[in-house]
């Protein structure tokens, strides 16, 4: 098995996903992902789930500066001047899934799941955009743990970001 799925996904993600995908359910909303250190393993955690996959509109895996301009029109200047892990292109990638999809929320990850020159192990940004709603951005340094450690820590923040989106009043309720 390749080590970035080895090992296994803990229970308590699984449960996560669940809780995100049943909440979307019950309020008819649609997800979308915009992912590069996970390389599609969220889209892939939230089209497993029996029943409650539909929830989940679409996936865009952008590991490159240049996926991330062509596929969500994350701005070349940011890329280049802020680096693609940063809050910037975090915010720019949740926002270009939502414009680039039929969802209701996107969530994005961009990280350094190893470490390397200016480039800190397990440094991870993640943006959750909502139609209706300011985006929101959390950053997470999970430090030198390995390439799978990182990228099972980036789904359950993720995860966490879509939930606590999705716990928010309705924005038609206001």
């Amino acid at each position: 098995m390749a080590e970035a799925l080895d090992p296994a996904l803990p229970p308590e993600v699984d449960r996560l996903a669940k809780a995100v995908l049943r909440r979307a359910c019950d309020r008819r909303l649609k997800l979308a992902t915009a992912e590069s250190c996970t390389g599609g393993l969220l889209a892939s955690l939230l089209t497993d789930v029996p029943g409650m996959s539909h929830a989940f509109e679409r996936g865009f895996v952008t590991y490159t500066h240049a996926a991330k301009h062509e596929m969500l029109g994350v701005a070349m200047e940011i890329l280049e001047s802020q680096g693609a892990v940063s809050k910037a292109s975090a915010v720019a990638m949740a926002e270009g899934a939502l414009a680039h999809s039929e969802a209701d929320l996107a969530v994005s990850i961009t990280g350094f799941a190893e470490g390397g020159p200016d480039q800190p192990a397990g440094l991870v940004h993640f943006a959750c955009a909502a139609k209706g709603r300011p985006t929101t951005h959390r950053v997470m340094g999970f430090g030198e743990v390995g390439r799978a450690e990182v990228r099972i820590r980036a789904l359950e923040t993720a995860l966490g970001l879509l939930l606590d989106q999705m716990m928010q009043p309705s924005a038609d309720a206001a």
